[in-house]
């Protein structure tokens, strides 16, 4: 009994210390330091949330970049012993799991490469990311993307390509990570450019 105390204050007390006061100094650092970043990245338009830099969108219209494909999935709403593709399902991040020899993958891979008519085809613009959620795509892919973005919108391939290049980020501190593009603030770039 004389030992079961002074364990259970420590407990107690370290709990409290690293599970509620370390966090919550870390978190209101984070929102004091970094408040965008710790607000989601959210970008707003016209006082309304539309999007996030973080988490990539579904565009799908010709006249916007599309983002790399998405394996998130949902329960089916008819059958909830199956699921179905959501695209972007922020609330169910997950990859498709498909290992390089499946059946599956090959022919949708496949299928997406002759879509896009071109070879070589970046990486990007026919394989999911590891979360379903990455709102980045390669220069290459964007490049790609300039001709179909061009016409839909009645604009100069060399405007769109301009426009790809501003919005072209390159490696983190110079040497982590790939150059990328985010497609929700090119697709804004694209939108506000008259």
């Amino acid at each position: 009994m004389q030992q079961l105390r002074p364990a259970i204050v420590l407990i107690a007390l370290f709990t409290l210390l690293t599970g509620v006061a370390f966090p919550l100094v870390f978190v209101g650092f984070g929102h004091i330091a970094f408040p965008f970043q710790a607000g989601g990245s959210l970008i707003r338009q016209d006082g309304q949330v539309i999007g996030s830099t973080l988490i990539g969108q579904d565009f799908s219209a010709p006249r916007y970049f599309h983002p790399r494909p998405s394996a998130t999935t949902e329960p089916d709403p008819k059958d909830a012993s199956k699921t179905i593709p959501v695209p972007y399902a922020a609330d169910n991040s997950a990859a498709s799991n498909l290992g390089p020899t499946s059946k599956t993958l090959i022919e949708r891979v496949t299928a997406a490469v002759k879509a896009l008519g071109t070879d070589p085809v970046p990486a990007d613009a026919v394989t999911t990311s590891a979360s379903g959620l990455d709102p980045d795509i390669s220069p290459e892919n964007a490049v790609l993307q300039v001709a179909r973005v061009a016409k839909a919108r009645n604009l100069p391939e060399a405007t769109v390509r301009d426009l790809v290049a501003a919005n072209t980020r390159g490696r983190i501190a110079g040497f982590i990570g790939e150059p990328r593009v985010n497609v929700l603030a090119l697709n804004r770039a694209i939108d506000a450019h008259r």
